[in-house]
């Protein structure tokens, strides 16, 4: 019994075939080739669970020489800027809700008159754990930096410096507490941006959205109305999620959910606009998924703050999340359920996500004008 013969050339001209067909397809292409490549670059940046650039607010409401060496002790080191010298808690409180600080170090305004009699000498180190885990990270290297500074006052004083801690806003440090609020987000976009742009390119490659241009219908009309559904549809995601988050996680809700509703209205438009943008550039619907994946799903995930702290990245990536929709929105949903505040504290992210929407809405609406006009 002979054994069929391997026919080289035919196997060797169907490879040849499908490579060609491969490099045809730059689109399928370009994803292969640069997809890797930005998750490693993505990943190797945003994992990391150092934490660097904490946001230090010194209060001593009594400054002497001690204190201040104390102080010069937290700038010499690398991981703490610096961002207020308050004479109470009362000043630093405004910052915590804008989330403008991420610790404060409140010394006892009897610190140096403790020391030279021997006491141990107070001081109570306040720390943002919405993050729990950067949060812990952050009070353990400021209690670092402390105990380096005490070991070089054991010649003048052997009682050193009693530290107080204390966790604001999750207290429990419950991981849970941090996720769900950044999920809101992360659903928002799934619904609004990932679904438009799949429903719109849809629309193009059957060809019944230019069979509406015979109507009086303008393009911009066109869009508003494939997409204000989606807008009920976030609400009712953003309802629902709220709903789950309290009744079964029981996260605390001690801010404005009327806020926080709206801000989930306007975090939709926003994107819906991107969906809308995406779509009106994406030659197919694979494309716009693709385009809808790597454009919002991707940086929704890395760069938001969602999962990996903001602060923990390098300073070229810490600049790429400022265009990233999600990061603004999550920075609100946590400011209002955890730390209860309020449109005074949280305008600069509104008045960002506002300015996206615009930027956003109006190029979406000239690129869809010149493909439909």
């Amino acid at each position: 019994m002979t054994r069929p013969r391997i026919a080289f050339p035919a196997l060797r001209a169907f490879v040849a075939k499908e490579l060609q067909h491969i490099l045809r397809d730059r689109q399928t292409l370009t994803v292969l080739l640069l997809m890797p490549l930005v998750q490693v670059l993505l990943f190797g940046n945003a994992l990391r669970n150092d934490v660097r650039d904490i946001r230090l607010a010194v209060v001593d409401p009594s400054p002497t020489v001690t204190t201040q060496q104390l102080h010069d002790a937290f700038v010499a080191t690398r991981r703490f800027r610096i961002v207020a010298d308050a004479r109470s808690m009362d000043e630093v409180e405004p910052l915590f809700r804008r989330g403008e600080a991420d610790a404060a170090l409140v010394i006892d305004p009897a610190f140096t008159e403790q020391l030279g009699r021997g006491e141990p000498a107070r001081a109570l180190l306040v720390t943002d754990a919405s993050d729990p885990n950067t949060g812990s990270t952050m009070q353990a290297y400021a209690l670092a930096v402390i105990g380096d500074y005490e070991r070089t006052l054991r010649g003048a004083s052997a009682a050193g410096i009693a530290v107080q801690t204390r966790m604001r806003f999750n207290p429990t440090l419950e991981s849970v507490n941090l996720f769900v609020p950044g999920l809101i987000a992360l659903v928002l976009t799934l619904v609004s941006s990932l679904m438009t742009a799949i429903s719109l390119s849809r629309e193009k490659e059957r060809g019944t959205l230019e069979i509406l241009l015979v109507s009086p219908l303008r393009p911009w009309q066109i869009i508003v109305g494939k997409v204000v559904p989606y807008v009920g549809l976030g609400l009712a995601n953003a309802s629902t999620t709220l709903a789950v988050a309290w009744l079964v996680f029981r996260i605390p809700f001690r801010g404005s959910a009327a806020l926080l509703l709206a801000e989930s209205l306007l975090y939709t438009i926003t994107s819906l606009s991107l969906g809308v943008l995406i779509a009106a550039n994406a030659p197919s619907q694979r494309g716009a998924m693709l385009g809808a994946l790597v454009g919002t799903m991707l940086p929704n995930t890395l760069l938001s703050g969602l999962i990996f702290p903001i602060a923990s990245m390098p300073a070229p990536l810490r600049l790429v999340t400022n265009i990233v929709p999600a990061r603004w929105f999550i920075v609100i949903a946590r400011g209002i359920m955890l730390k209860g505040a309020g449109l005074a504290h949280l305008w600069l992210e509104t008045l960002v996500l506002c300015a996206m929407t615009l930027v956003l809405l109006a190029a979406a609406v000239r690129r869809f004008d010149a493909r439909l006009a």
